[in-house]
């Protein structure tokens, strides 16, 4: 049987495009401040290995492994993995890119001590996203630390287009990754999906007009069950 909610977490063939052309790319090529306030909260805490999930060009895993840390990126797009792992190598940085979705991830339990997934794990359903989280908390130690964003509700596009499950919407004939499924979500559907942890920042920030995300830092709880 055909799952239905991964049918849905198709806009990585548009970002598959788009990451050939050098213009979409340059507006994707510096680290995002929260990212850089993970670094240094890793290493206040002795971290090293990092999981960039949804990393695209690698903007996040590439920042990180200047600042010392073992880094490891999964993206769907073969053409952003391809600019990512050509940027390290000319930086003459080890960071092991790998092909895969973002909702099933190849690593045992507790591989990494952090994890970003920076606009990503709204590309799909809530279903999509309730998976993804789960991985990220299987992937994740105890009192690691997860860098998040998922589309608000206060988003301009919210409600537009047809709404292929609940609260996801797709804009049909959108040339970018609108016409793919997005799933935008409020604040107790945020906490509903992180019941294994605890918020250290939680903001939702205008990424550009009209473009409202929440964006978070999360700590896996000690006692978490995994």
């Amino acid at each position: 049987m055909a799952d239905s909610s991964a049918n849905l977490a198709s806009a990585h063939e548009n970002w598959n495009e788009r990451w050939k052309d050098p213009a979409s790319r340059a507006t994707w090529r510096e680290p995002e401040p929260l990212v850089q306030v993970l670094a240094e909260r890793l290493q206040a805490r002795g971290f090293r290995r990092v999981l960039d999930l949804g990393c695209g060009i690698g903007r996040h895993a590439h920042y990180l492994a200047t600042q010392g840390f073992e880094c490891v990126g999964v993206d769907a797009s073969e053409s952003g993995l391809e600019f990512a792992r050509e940027h390290a190598a000319e930086d003459g940085l080890r960071i092991d890119y790998r092909v895969g979705t973002f909702y099933d991830l190849p690593f045992a339990e507790a591989s990494f001590e952090a994890v970003v997934a920076w606009n990503v794990l709204y590309h799909g359903d809530g279903e999509i996203a309730r998976r993804a989280v789960g991985a990220i908390e299987r992937v994740l130690a105890r009192g690691g630390l997860y860098v998040g964003t998922l589309l608000s509700r206060r988003n301009a596009q919210y409600g537009l287009g047809r709404e292929v499950a609940p609260e996801t919407f797709v804009v049909e004939g959108d040339p970018g990754d609108k016409g793919h499924p997005h799933f935008y979500c409020d604040t107790a559907a945020l906490m509903a999906l992180h019941p294994g942890f605890e918020v250290l920042d939680l903001r939702d920030r205008e990424q550009t007009p009209g473009a409202y995300h929440w964006e978070y830092t999360l700590e896996k709880r000690l006692l978490s069950n995994r």
